[in-house]
């Protein structure tokens, strides 16, 4: 506890200094007699406890020169402010993405093209296209950003923007339940630069001033086959502070060991991104919940101390010392007539 007007003490102090002298001074003077000192003894003195009323009012005015000094309680606070990310999906829609997710291509041998009525009588596993797949993982993911604005971006030949950034992330999961193979129908090529293009764009129209980080996540299943270089575009993001991650769904060795593909894996990963390899359904999940743990927030801490008023400790016991002071005035035993 603290006072923030101590010097409010010295003067009450004084006050009560000056109160006792000017009662010491009005006291009476009496005339002196040859049984001054019998009156003096011990049993003609009158009882302590009629200064009791006198001792509470003193307890009173110091009470109430204590409240009159503002006393405090100092105590710390943090306040904790949470700054999401930017974060737009750019998701593939070419034709290849409704093939089977994990497929398996066996070799063409003798043994595997053999064919008998235990075969035929198997049943046929439900299994996911590689686009239902993808829409399960973003799902997941968007979900689970809670203070990021999302923004979603499909591409095929072109690209288009599905949702902008919002902070309504049910909003950005009903238009994921909507993209279907008919979206972009007519289309079927894989312009990963242009998608990449558009996800740039979107995040400098409405990233405005608040300095939030800016994240481009990029769901594909094959090499750039259409429109700008990738390359030059993430060389365009990296110039504008914005982070490229890539999660190849069910990406073919073949197409990853080409050049071409190989040098966009190094890319991302020198301009601060991560390749992710899904060919399941469940690596998908996984590099889900991996994003989500590389790409945090800003938690931004401030702390700060603050005064609480505690007046009232005193005021209160004031008024009560001031009550009884009162109240014993009033009983003859208590009244001092020395």
């Amino acid at each position: 506890m603290r006072f923030l007007h101590p010097e409010f003490g010295w003067w009450i102090v004084a006050a009560l200094m000056v109160l006792g002298v000017l009662r010491w001074r009005a006291k009476r003077r009496f005339v002196a007699s040859t049984t001054v000192s019998m009156l003096a003894a011990a049993r003609y003195r009158a009882s302590a406890l009629r200064r009791l009323p006198l001792a509470v009012l003193a307890a009173a005015l110091v009470l109430l020169g204590g409240a009159l000094m503002e006393p405090v309680l100092p105590y710390s606070q943090t306040e904790i402010t949470s700054r999401g990310l930017d974060i737009v999906i750019a998701l593939d829609l070419s034709s290849s993405m409704l093939e089977e997710m994990g497929r398996i291509r066996p070799p063409r041998t003798l043994q595997n093209l053999t064919f008998s009525t235990r075969d035929s009588a198997a049943p046929m596993a439900a299994v996911k296209t590689r686009l239902t797949a993808t829409k399960d993982a973003i799902r997941s993911f968007v979900r689970s950003r809670r203070d990021d604005r999302v923004a979603l971006v499909v591409f095929s030949d072109n690209a288009y923007v599905i949702s902008p950034l919002t902070f309504d992330h049910d909003y950005v999961v009903r238009y994921v339940d909507m993209i279907d193979d008919q979206l972009l129908r007519g289309e079927g090529m894989t312009a990963i630069g242009d998608g990449l293009a558009l996800s740039n764009y979107l995040l400098s129209k409405q990233g405005g001033g608040d300095r939030r980080n800016q994240v481009v996540i990029l769901f594909t299943d094959g090499e750039n086959n259409k429109g700008r270089d990738p390359l030059e575009v993430l060389r365009e993001s990296n110039a504008a502070n914005i982070r490229v991650h890539m999660v190849g769904v069910d990406l073919e060795e073949e197409v990853r060991n080409k050049p071409q593909v190989q040098r966009l894996f190094q890319s991302i990963a020198r301009f601060g991104g991560r390749y992710f390899n899904a060919s399941t359904s469940r690596d998908l999940e996984l590099a889900s919940r991996t994003l989500d743990q590389i790409e945090k927030g800003v938690l931004v801490s401030r702390p700060f101390v603050r005064d609480a008023p505690v007046y009232q400790w005193f005021a209160l016991p004031a008024l009560l010392c001031l009550a009884v002071a009162i109240t014993l005035r009033a009983v003859p035993f208590f009244i001092d007539y020395t």
